[in-house]
């Protein structure tokens, strides 16, 4: 007899919520620690959270246009945030102190919100467009990802500029792997992979811009390092897995999302992965069978995603002006699964 499908947990009220109320939420990062959480806002600020007491600890000024991109470094001594004039902050990750910035030339604003400057020379060591996304290498070293078709890498030492790689299109998203050995890069056209400080492309594939003209948007690594996801924007909103050995797809892709798919990420233990959209929810899956657990639903667009440090809470903001948090079901925590078993042995 077939085994029955297991019920997909519905929820449309967060165990919590952050509310921000001023602007909408573009970014959010959890600290290693698990104690702090810091947002990126529409109106040009962060906020750096107590997650125990839901209070902002902190409101962080430096930028002078929209914050669209933030990353806490792998031991949390350092924040970076990106907004929409290519200007990049470095933040004390204790205190919520700026540290250094990175500036660019004012710009001008297109119909998607962000701004379109002219473009700097070839040579410049700042961005020329919006920053899409930040993140810390296991060495420390922070990627860029821009609107201006590059990729840039800086020391966290100096924030002096360590290497620039051209795209050859709008890039979306950076993510470094587990391991440090590689940076994966999406962009309009097509997903790159390259060895560190961007000296060697050793991949390169159009993912889904392969399907109906779609963007590759986010991307997140599994902690082993032997799987790449990635996700498409709304003519191909779905999640698609990749062989980090041979760089071809891995399964079928996973299907659910209606809208464009913003960001995914992937818990500590490799168990499960969450997706954020432009169609007002978030999908909890089950890494190993591609199952869909649970869906979160907000009352507008999602832009960021992420876990507790812990696992058992999934974090994700948008348009509705809150960080929502939900809560994994129990019973597919793996230290349940884990109860269980110990507990049909004792039977």
């Amino acid at each position: 007899m077939a085994e029955a499908a297991q019920p997909i947990f519905m929820i449309s009220t967060p165990v919590r919520a952050f509310e921000v109320r001023e602007c909408a939420v573009s970014a959010v990062a959890v600290f290693p620690d698990r104690r702090l959480m810091v947002t990126g806002l529409g109106d040009n600020t962060l906020c750096l959270w107590d997650l125990t007491s839901g209070v902002v600890l902190k409101k962080m000024k430096g930028h002078q246009t929209w914050v669209g991109a933030v990353a806490i470094s792998r031991d949390g001594r350092l924040i970076a945030s990106g907004d929409a004039n290519g200007k990049i902050i470095a933040w004390d990750g204790d205190t919520g102190e700026l540290l250094s910035d990175i500036d660019a030339h004012p710009a001008r604003c297109s119909s998607f919100g962000f701004p379109l400057p002219e473009p700097l020379p070839i040579d410049s060591d700042v961005h020329s467009a919006w920053i899409s996304s930040l993140d810390f290498s296991l060495g420390g070293a922070l990627a860029s990802g821009s609107g201006d078709r590059t990729t840039r890498l800086w020391s966290t030492e100096t924030w002096k500029p360590q290497g620039k790689i051209n795209c050859g299109a709008s890039v979306h998203c950076v993510r470094h792997s587990p391991s440090g050995k590689l940076l994966a890069i999406a962009t309009d056209e097509n997903i790159q992979i390259w060895t560190p400080g961007g000296r060697e492309c050793i991949a390169k594939f159009k993912a889904h811009s392969a399907f109906d003209s779609s963007w590759n948007y986010s991307l997140t690594w599994t902690p082993d390092g032997t799987r790449l996801l990635s996700s498409g924007s709304a003519t191909d909103p779905t999640v698609r897995e990749w062989e980090t050995s041979t760089w071809e797809q891995f399964g079928d892709p996973w299907k659910k999302h209606t809208g464009l798919v913003t960001a995914i990420a992937v818990d500590s233990t490799g168990t499960f992965v969450a997706s954020a959209s432009h169609d007002h929810h978030v999908h909890l899956w089950r890494l190993s069978d591609r199952r869909t657990i649970a869906s979160f639903k907000h009352f507008d667009e999602v832009n960021s995603v992420t876990f507790s440090m812990d696992g058992k809470h999934v974090l994700s903001a948008g348009k509705d002006r809150m960080i929502s948090e939900w809560a994994v079901p129990e019973d597919d925590l793996p230290d349940s699964k884990a109860r269980f078993h110990s507990s049909l042995l004792t039977m």
